[in-house]
């Protein structure tokens, strides 16, 4: 997703930090920079890293200041506010991660009585058999990329079923959607979000046509509060949207990096393998070390505010980096190493406060599940070379590929 369009300059200060000067080291490992700049204070006015677009903002750098920062309601999700825009809000429309109380209350109000936390324990068998294919097709040869085999599909299949998108439709979807995310360029991104906006406008009309079908999607179209409320026709394609990117990108990320930390600490592989009952700390450590998510979406200053002893001015653009927090020795003594046995209590790698990621049970669910099943149906895993591109932009961490043998 773009920087903002139209948001103030903010105030004028002594260094701005160009984090796209540190190149393709900063990609594949920013956190020595982000403890750099840790070790300075716990915010900083930088220029993110951007295929295209060069503007400023201020990272959130410090796990306290971070946490307090994702729960300021002087902190802005919706753009509109300050006369800035967003590139989703423009050609999706609003959304989850664009609006704010009292409107962004009653989106989540609606979306998760169709999206209950039984809905997802139901969906554990499924998810289940969706692995246990996977590796069926995965495993003979030997070796593989555990994203195309395995990290991928199964997040993608678990939420376009949850959500009722044919499955004919899968493959351009992924293109689209990783595109969004993770933009090459600024060009290629105005694509995919004019391709995403048009594909899910139609699907939400043919299932609007074809009546109840027990998915998710329909399910929202059908979705009515107690005082009549529904959501609109806009706000149906940004739900679509946030459920279908959030609900398979960031996953794809946990389980890919989640394999790739326990297969290059070997003791922590080993005590996993020893004890099976420790792969949800395995996870949450995984979340910790190297979350799928490096940055929250922007924030916008409504008023002016103090974060971390910085002075923000209204209009400032601010992200929240939750991967630089939750490497933050104030509260992850040895930050740096990877253990999962840590107490991990207060990660923010799904963010906190009202704008808590929604699909956190699932990504949960099914990471457990793929790390697992994969881990005792392949006891000879290892890697098969490096891993491939680690994403670009600010928003998403994760590699392409992970070529992998057992």
């Amino acid at each position: 997703m773009d920087g903002p369009r139209g948001a103030s300059e903010g105030a004028i200060v002594t260094e701005v930090i160009d984090l796209g000067e540190f190149g393709d080291d900063f990609r594949r490992d920013p956190h020595p920079v982000y403890a750099r700049l840790r070790a300075r204070g716990p915010v900083h006015r930088i220029r993110p890293p951007s295929p295209d677009a060069r503007y400023e903002a201020w990272l959130v750098v410090g796990h306290a200041e971070a946490r307090a920062a994702l729960a300021d309601p002087r902190l802005a999700k919706d753009p509109s506010g300050v006369g800035a825009t967003s590139l989703d809000e423009e050609l999706i429309g609003k959304h989850l991660l664009v609006t704010d109380p009292p409107r962004h209350t009653r989106l989540r109000s609606l979306v998760t009585r169709a999206f209950t936390a039984r809905r997802v324990e139901e969906m554990r068998p499924r998810i289940q058999r969706i692995t246990d294919d996977l590796l069926d097709a995965m495993l003979p040869p030997g070796r593989g990329d555990l994203v195309e085999s395995l990290a991928y599909p199964l997040p993608l299949t678990v939420i376009c079923e949850l959500l009722g998108v044919p499955e004919m439709d899968r493959t351009e979807f992924r293109q689209m959607s990783t595109e969004a995310v993770a933009p090459t360029s600024a060009e290629s991104e105005y694509d995919a979000f004019v391709r995403l906006a048009g594909y899910l406008t139609d699907l939400i009309e043919d299932k609007r046509c074809a009546g109840p079908s027990g998915d998710l999607l329909s399910d929202l179209i059908r979705t009515t509060a107690e005082d009549g409320d529904r959501l609109s026709a806009e706000e149906l394609r940004g739900m679509a949207f946030v459920l279908l990117i959030a609900g398979h990108e960031t996953t794809v990320n946990l389980i890919t990096t989640g394999v790739h930390a326990l297969l290059t600490h070997p003791g922590q592989l080993a005590s996993l393998r020893a004890d099976m009952s420790l792969v949800d700390d395995a996870v949450e450590e995984a979340l910790r070390w190297e979350g799928p998510v490096e940055n929250a979406t922007f924030r916008y200053a409504a008023e002016p505010l103090d974060i971390g002893g910085t002075p923000i001015a209204r209009g400032d653009t601010v992200m929240v980096g939750l991967t630089a927090a939750d490497r933050d020795s104030h509260r992850f003594p040895d930050p740096d190493r990877f253990d999962i046995r840590r107490d991990t209590r207060g990660h923010l790698a799904f963010g906190h406060g009202v704008h808590y990621c929604l699909g956190a049970p699932l990504a949960r669910l099914e990471a457990r599940t793929a790390i697992r099943t994969l881990l005792e149906r392949a006891p000879g895993l290892a890697l098969d070379g490096p891993p491939g591109d680690w994403l670009p932009g600010r928003l998403m961490r994760g590699v392409r590929s992970l070529p992998v043998r057992w």
